[in-house]
Formats: structure tokens, sequence, C-alpha cells
């Protein structure tokens, strides 16, 4: 795909990068941005309750294609297997399914508290849940209760999966790892190896790892079996002299297995974590980037730019914050890895 970004003539200080804009982003900060697993559709979710769907064609225009609003804050949201259904969940405390085709909504999943993730497991046909509440319920959406309620030590925080994968952060730096083949039984319980509060969890694609992000600028390339331990680090990120900035999202690249990072500095980045280095640092946007998606062949990368808290309320100013959802085509170069060591420092 060409870098269709590009041709905005002069960069907009929120888009120094000249990639493609979406139309009629949401009126308040962006939660979430998902691609649907069988399209092109991409669907948004924000503080203002809004859950917006937009159809990404090629040439990088997105055409609104469906739109609702909940009534209170939106804070995760997730694809049905076969992408015609959207599960929005948030500080209602529990979770919608929107059905695409006929606009309607049905609540499928409740907690005591905000949900802050979900995922649809197609292999188990069930919808998972995280929420503030301190559990992770599994959900049969022909059922009003829960399949399996899971205590975990803490809130969650951040969370993964990746077919039986599924890793979830919680506060206090605890991180509870569960291969779904056993869902109801804690595979590895461990503190987190970053000393400082987990902002967001990757799963590997081969499944044999994941990537811990740190509020702190920081990430954790961690493997799940003990043999592989010895291939454990971690890296600094989203800096600028002596500010450090949270690590809000992190994303594999479908393709090449490189993933990047989007940050509270309004940066996202490209790394290999195989050969230890950055492939790419992008032009620093002029809000933070609280999260980004690939679509499923990763030749789009969509990432919002939106205030995301990380300096709280006395920050934010309604009468001048803008949302924006922007579309980056990467080039080859910039998330093929390059086989070969990273040299001096990064």
């Amino acid at each position: 795909m060409a870098a269709f970004g590009a041709g905005f003539g002069a960069a907009a200080s929120y888009n120094p990068n000249k990639d493609a804009e979406v139309p009629s982003a949401p009126s308040d900060g962006i939660s979430s941005l998902k691609f649907s697993p069988a399209s092109n559709l991409l669907v948004a979710s924000s503080w203002s309750g809004q859950v917006l769907c937009w159809d990404v064609q090629s040439n990088g225009q997105a055409i609104p294609k469906a739109a609702i609003t909940l009534d209170k804050p939106v804070m995760c949201s997730a694809w049905s297997g076969d992408g015609s259904m959207v599960f929005a969940g948030g500080c209602d405390n529990g979770v919608k399914m929107w059905n695409l085709q006929t606009n309607q909504q049905q609540q499928v999943a409740q907690h005591a508290a905000p949900v802050r993730h979900a995922f649809f497991i197609r292999q188990m046909n069930m919808l998972v849940t995280g929420s503030w509440d301190k559990t992770v319920k599994y959900w049969d959406l022909r059922q009003a209760n829960p399949v399996h309620t899971q205590q975990m030590p803490e809130r969650v925080y951040a969370m993964d999966v990746v077919d039986e994968l599924m890793v979830v952060g919680t506060a206090d730096r605890q991180i509870q790892v569960f291969n779904l083949g056993n869902p109801g039984a804690v595979y590895k319980s461990l503190q987190s190896p970053l000393k400082y509060q987990t902002r967001c969890i990757s799963c590997f694609p081969d499944k044999t790892g994941y990537l811990i992000g740190s509020i702190e600028g920081r990430v954790a390339v961690h493997h799940v079996e003990d043999n592989l331990q010895s291939k454990n680090f971690t890296f600094k990120c989203h800096r600028d002299g002596n500010d450090v900035y949270a690590v809000n999202a992190m994303s594999f690249h479908p393709q090449f297995g490189t993933f990047v990072t989007a940050g509270s500095d309004g940066a996202y980045n490209f790394w290999d974590k195989d050969s230890k280095q950055r492939l790419k640092a992008m032009q620093k946007c002029s809000m933070p980037i609280p999260c980004g998606d690939f679509n499923r062949d990763g030749s789009i990368y969509a990432y919002a730019v939106s205030y995301d808290w990380s300096r709280g309320y006395s920050e934010y100013n309604p009468t001048t914050a803008k949302n924006y959802i922007l579309l980056h085509a990467p080039q080859e170069a910039e998330v093929k890895s390059r086989n070969r060591p990273a040299t001096g420092r990064r």
C-alpha cells in the first residue's frame, strides 16, 4: 500500500508525519482503536460514550459507517471473530454487543466496577472481560451469567490475548499468565520486572512471551517459560531528556512480528525485539497517543492523538482539546527486521 498520508502540504502539529486523517473523530478522549479481523473496518471508543466505526479504503480514505453513543465513558472495544459485532465496555460496569448490520445493542457482560478490557476468544466462542472489580470473567453470549469468574490480585489495568495465551496486568504490578486450554487456572503468577505501574501488555504472535509497558517509559520483553528467561530484557523509550512518558499502547505487526509502541510524548516508534533495536522513530505529535492498532495485514497502523489523562485533570482544557485518528501506511523498512544486533545505545 502506498504512503497514503502523503500530500497534506504543511504538517499540522498534531500530524507531523502527514498521515491520513479519519473524519468525525470522537468529541472526547479516545480510549481504544480496533481493526476488524475480517476487513478494514475500524472502531473507536471514547470518554464521551461514543463508539464509532469507519470503513478504511485502500487509498487511506475513511468513510463513516455506523455510530452509537452509550450513557457512560467507554474504555475498551473488541470485535467478534467474523467482524459482524462490536463489543464496547466501560464505566457503566458492563459490555454492550453492537450489531453493525441492524444497529441493535445488547448487554452481554456485567461487573461490579468499570470494565477496562474485553476480548473475543474465537476458539472458545466466548467474550472475556477484565475489570477494576478485580475479576476476569468469561461469557457465553447466549447466557446472562458468566461461565467462569477468575479472581485477580488487584484491579485489571492491562490485558491481551493471542490464541491460547492470555496475560493480565493488575494494580500493584502483578502479572497473571493463563493458558486458555485450562482457563480456570493461573499458569504463571509474577510481579512485573518493571518498577512502575503497568500501562499496557501485548502478547507475542508466537505466544512464547509478552511485552509489558509501564508509566515510566520502559518496556519489558518477557517470556512465559522458565527455559527462555535468559532472553528477557527491558529497554527505555518515550523519553526526552529528563522527561519520562507513559507507554500507552503496543501492537505487533501481523506479518513481520516487529512491534510499535505509542506514548504520552506523542510519538510512535517501531521496534524489533529479536535484534534489540529501534527500526524507526516517527516525529512527535503535539498531544499524547493513547491507543493504536494494526489492521489484519499490517498495511495500516491507526492511532489516536488525544489527551490521555497522564497529567491529570488540571492539564485538561475542554475548549482547546481536540481528538484525532490518523492512519499510517508503514513502509517495509519501518517494520521489517534487519536481522542484525543493535550497536550502541538507543
